[in-house]
């Protein structure tokens, strides 16, 4: 790619361009140094943070995690991670703005049960609505219903993450072509969420047409999750390149290589 092309090719959210289209979690490390490192290898500028599961300011006597993941340097995406309604999913958005000093960028998931971790849709679009009025950019986690995704984007919500498969499974994109559809069908970032496991996955969610995605487990659960954020954040924008450049056909029977016109014997 053009080297000027790929500086025009920024992900926008909120207003906000980045240049990296990968998007990380915090959680699941061993301790805060190994967070900071693999999110360093990552190139990640958005940071999601757990705020009912992680120090953000909340518990003065214990460690913060912004000492190692410093507001200046990144965006932070406080989420409601472990929320099950959407009352307590408005209400932890709200603490985390009070705490963050005014911060209105949110990542909201309202989930339906512990053991599927899949999204409550109805919560969901219930916290949207009363999130977006209340002046949250939100960036909401749903499942992979393109009539869901486009509802949760006519709401306002800045940005509609449907997941690839269950949060931490590592299974991949189970349904390519509902996110497909919900690509093609949105005017708000779309960005794959949950269920990644391997650079491979993060490639083909970006083949896609996503605008970027979203992961955790598939970084901190590797057996060197530094080096997994290496290729993640390769693979990010191997698979980004392959889109804008648009793949060959697909082919049922072979076609040769050089061409056969002009042959001499």
């Amino acid at each position: 790619m053009n080297p000027d092309t790929q500086t025009q090719d920024r992900l926008v959210v909120a207003g906000q361009e980045y240049s990296s289209r990968l998007l990380v979690g915090t959680g699941k490390y061993k301790d805060m140094e190994q967070t900071r490192l693999a999110i360093e290898a990552s190139g990640a500028e958005i940071v999601t943070i757990a705020v009912r599961r992680t120090n953000i300011g909340q518990n003065v006597n214990e460690p913060n995690i912004l000492d190692v993941l410093p507001p200046e340097r990144y965006t932070i995406l406080p989420n409601t991670a472990g929320c099950f309604d959407a009352a307590t999913a408005v209400r932890t958005c709200r603490l985390a703005r009070e705490l963050l000093d005014g911060h209105n960028l949110c990542k909201l998931e309202v989930l339906g049960d512990e053991k599927t971790l899949f999204p409550d849709v109805i919560a969901t679009l219930e916290a949207a609505e009363i999130l977006v009025k209340d002046g949250f950019d939100v960036m909401v986690y749903t499942n992979d219903d393109p009539i869901i995704a486009k509802r949760l984007e006519e709401l306002g919500c800045v940005a509609v993450m449907p997941l690839a498969a269950p949060i931490g499974s590592g299974l991949g994109i189970r349904n390519r072509l509902n996110i497909r559809t919900i690509v093609e069908n949105a005017k708000v970032p779309i960005l794959v969420d949950a269920g990644v496991g391997t650079a491979s996955d993060a490639a083909v969610a970006m083949e896609l047409g996503c605008d970027g995605v979203l992961m955790n487990t598939a970084i901190a659960a590797a057996q060197d999750p530094i080096l997994m954020a290496s290729a993640m954040r390769k693979a990010i924008q191997a698979g980004r390149e392959a889109y804008r450049a648009g793949r060959m056909p697909a082919r049922r029977f072979a076609s040769a290589s050089s061409p056969l016109d002009g042959l001499f014997f």
